[in-house]
């Protein structure tokens, strides 16, 4: 549609929300990358945008019903835009799209597009089509959609700052009896390190200094090497580590057989690496490990740990926990306390077991009680938080490499991420965004540390991050 005697079009607009986990950031990300190819910008109001996707993650409790809520309110929305004579499309993309397929359509007639986890490097095609009548495409591809993909523009790298999330592996072939992702995102598929690489490399040209590599089991990473064969996660960093530009790295998330001892020689060889490691447990219990059918009991976990921190003695270790797994025990939540005492983490995601339809899980007969379960989440979140905060207390008047990445609340203030990624708010011109500088911390709020950029770094002993052995 064109004004009279203009014949530019008129700009569409995008607005794209994500759920979840950082590898919907990442494939929100593509999506707008891809859809601005199509003549498409972002706007941060959904009711101005002519497409909206809302890119959904299916691990939480009640998902779909926050993905039909969402809708409902879009819903108003293009129907407010149907009477301006706008048309609005509605796209549900992601592992909700991925799990429900055509019943998203059948319960909410007003999306256009359903696209799984695997199919949204065809969202203008499938557009096209879905003007006509809706369309729900959850087939998992034989081709490879990073192949299909828009690299993202040099002024798009810059208006997301400084860090990234790089997606290397995606699927898991564990098969955890409570996770819906090998059915959502399928078997491990990875990445081949030149096709990393040369994605990297555009977001450093463009100014990004530090990267995420990401995955649903990132250190099971097995893609093609350059020189042939295939390439471990470890070899991956290595590789991106030699990158000009790039001076900070991670990697989440890990499962803790995959742990190998190159990727232990990694954290203790690459400066770019960051001492900090998000490496899921969900129990401390050795019953509920087999229950969860995760492969590795508690000692072969705590093993890991210890492995980790001879390599790399400044390490903290972050988790994941579940409580109220069907048949645990007040033994077995004892457990799983006891584990937070002696790893130590610097924090948790916790959450309290919900079954998710066709996972093994669901079907058992013992579940536990609502009541017990909100009992055990509360108990657990207070001894993390307790833990939180004894570590954050024990980061100040301390000195930390900062990234630089954003302007803070206050004039002159800029907020960047210490190692173990808490934000650290320092006075600064806003011209050294970018910048890594020695920050000496001075203050603590809640969990953000205040501090002031120092020409050299004081002599101090390592932080005592260590737990106690079994």
């Amino acid at each position: 549609m064109t004004d009279a005697g203009d014949p530019t079009p008129k700009p569409r607009k995008l607005h794209v929300k994500s759920f979840g986990c950082q590898m919907n950031v990442y494939d929100s990300q593509r999506m707008a990358d891809l859809m601005a190819r199509e003549g498409y910008t972002e706007t941060a109001r959904a009711d101005d945008a002519d497409l909206v996707i809302l890119n959904t993650c299916h691990i939480r409790e009640k998902a779909s019903d926050k993905v039909y809520s969402e809708i409902g309110r879009l819903r108003e929305f293009k129907d407010a835009a149907a009477r301006d004579g706008r048309q609005m499309q509605i796209a549900v993309a992601g592992c909700v799209a991925q799990a429900e397929g055509a019943e998203i359509v059948r319960r909410a007639p007003a999306v256009d597009l359903v696209v799984g986890s695997q199919n949204y490097h065809k969202l203008p095609e499938l557009l096209a089509r879905s003007a006509r009548k809706p369309v729900v495409d959850t087939e998992f591809p034989v081709e490879d959609r990073f192949d299909a993909l828009t690299p993202p523009s040099r002024r798009a790298i810059r208006a997301r700052g400084v860090s990234a999330f790089v997606t290397v592996q995606e699927g898991c072939d564990k098969f955890c009896a409570f996770c819906v992702v090998p059915y959502t995102r399928g078997i491990e598929v990875s990445r081949p390190v030149a096709r990393i690489v040369a994605e990297v490399e555009r977001l450093a040209e463009a100014g990004v200094r530090a990267v995420t590599l990401i995955g649903q089991n990132v250190n099971a990473y097995h893609g093609a090497a350059e020189t042939g064969g295939s390439a471990t996660l470890a070899d991956l960093l290595y590789r991106v580590a030699r990158i000009p530009g790039i001076a900070q790295l991670r990697y989440t998330t890990s499962h803790p057989n995959d742990v190998d001892e190159t990727l232990i020689a990694a954290h203790r060889d690459l400066p770019q690496l960051m001492p900090q490691l998000h490496l899921p447990v969900q129990s401390g219990s050795d019953r509920m490990l087999a229950a969860m059918n995760r492969k590795h009991t508690r000692e072969q976990y705590l093993d890991v740990i210890v492995r980790l921190r001879e390599a790399q003695p400044d390490i903290a270790f972050t988790s994941d926990f579940i409580v109220g797994f069907p048949g645990e025990t007040d033994k077995d939540f004892a457990d799983t306390m006891s584990l937070v005492d002696v790893v130590q983490f610097t924090t948790s995601y916790t959450f309290a077991y919900s079954p998710r339809p066709g996972t093994p899980a669901a079907s058992i007969a013992e579940q536990v009680p609502e009541a017990a379960k909100t009992e055990r989440l509360h108990a657990l979140q207070a001894k993390i938080r307790e833990r939180e905060a004894a570590f954050n207390r024990q980061c100040v008047n301390r000195s930390f490499d900062v990234l630089l990445e954003k302007p803070g609340k206050l004039p002159g203030q800029l907020v960047g991420r210490s190692p173990y990624l808490q934000p650290v708010h320092v006075m600064a011109d806003r011209s050294r965004i970018g910048e890594i500088v020695r920050v000496h911390t001075t203050g603590l709020m809640v969990n953000s540390l205040f501090g002031d950029i120092i020409a050299a770094p004081p002599q101090e002993a390592p932080l005592a991050l260590a737990g106690a052995g079994e």
